[in-house]
Formats: structure tokens, C-alpha cells, sequence
């Protein structure tokens, strides 16, 4: 990394202030003291392990962490979320997924197998087996395609969308709770900017 990128990186990534223990990263720090006593934001340990590697590696450009490293740890956190907000309803987090997938498409709730694939990103073997998972549980009903004698059609039942947006109901109070600090403008910055980095990572050619 040449001299000004590296002061600019070393600028957009603050000094962690949480003690260490034992080797350890703390997992959100009160933030550097700024100019006139005002702090700056707060740091986490994504901060810490970038500062780490920019030590450690001075030859790289280690910033792309600051983003995916973040996105990481969200992600996992986002599933604790959610199953959180589904026990009450005895959904598991790929109930809902399959579920949810059916209640979007609208009355009547039916979708062939491949419609399904495609929302649920699994192969077709893991999705068989949790159509067959949710037919045992009264969610979903599995009838031949009138239109193709050799296909299926998968249809929610009643308990599945009472189900569902149950979840659903839950999920979004939570959600919503964890942006109330942002404003609508940076909620909008940072959908638009998740939405681009999701469209590359899509394009086969990256």
C-alpha cells in the first residue's frame, strides 16, 4: 500500500479502545476522544482485526475487510435474530425461507419445485426433502401439476400462512428495532449500497 492510501486507510480505521484480554477482541469500544474532547464513533472488532492485519501486513491493502468482515458477522447475528424471533411459532429459519417464498407469490400460495429453488438457493435434493419435512407437518400440500403430468405443485396450507406471518410479524419488530438509530436517508444509502455489492457478487463474472 503506497504512503497517502495507507494514511487515508489508517484514518477511516480507528484506534480500538476496548482492553484486550487474554488475546482477545472486545466487542465494541467507546471510540477515539476527537478533536475537543468529542468522541468519535464507536469501534467493534472488525476495527480491531483490521488494525491487526494492517500491522501485521503492511503490503497489503487489507480494506475490503472493513465491508465483508462486517457483513460476516451480521449475517451469523441476523440468524440468532431471527431464530429468536420464529421460536414462538416452531419455525425453523428454512420453514420460514419456503414458507415465505409461497405466501409471497400470492393467492393461491402454489409453486412448482423449480420456483422454489430459485427463491431458496439449496439444491434440488435438499428442497425434496423439506417439502416432504413440511407436508408431514400440515404446512404445505404436494399435488400433481394439472398442466404437466410429470411435475408437482407445492401449495401452503392455512396453518402454514398463519405460521408465517406470525414469523413475520416478529421479525420485522426486530428488525426494525436494531435501525431505529438510522434515519431513512442512511437506511436508503446503505440498502442501495448492499443492493450494488449483492448485483456483483450475483454476475458469474466475479
Amino acid at each position: 500500500m503506497d504512503a497517502p492510501r495507507r494514511a487515508a486507510h489508517q484514518r477511516d480505521v480507528p484506534r480500538a479502545t476496548v482492553e484486550l484480554s487474554g488475546g482477545g477482541h472486545g466487542e465494541v469500544g467507546h471510540g477515539e476522544v476527537g478533536h475537543g474532547g468529542h468522541a468519535a464513533h464507536p469501534t467493534d472488532t472488525v476495527d480491531t482485526i483490521v488494525r491487526d492485519w494492517s500491522r501485521e501486513r503492511p503490503d497489503l491493502d487489507v480494506d475490503p475487510l472493513r465491508i465483508f468482515s462486517r457483513v460476516k458477522r451480521i449475517a451469523k447475528q441476523l440468524d440468532a435474530l431471527r431464530k429468536a424471533a420464529f421460536a414462538e411459532t416452531g419455525l425453523e429459519l428454512w420453514e420460514f425461507d419456503v414458507l415465505s417464498a409461497l405466501r409471497r407469490a400470492g393467492s393461491p400460495h402454489r409453486l412448482s419445485p423449480k420456483h422454489l429453488l430459485a427463491s431458496n438457493l439449496v439444491s434440488s435434493g435438499t428442497m425434496t426433502n423439506r417439502i416432504d419435512r413440511l407436508v408431514s407437518r400440515g404446512l404445505v400440500t404436494r399435488e400433481v401439476d394439472p398442466n404437466d403430468g410429470r411435475g408437482i405443485l407445492v401449495t401452503m396450507t392455512a396453518n402454514g400462512r398463519d405460521l408465517v406471518d406470525q414469523a413475520l410479524t416478529r421479525l420485522v419488530a426486530a428488525e426494525r428495532e436494531l435501525l431505529a438509530e438510522l434515519d431513512l436517508e442512511t437506511r436508503d444509502d446503505l440498502a442501495t449500497a448492499l443492493r450494488t455489492l449483492s448485483l456483483r457478487m450475483d454476475d458469474p463474472a466475479h
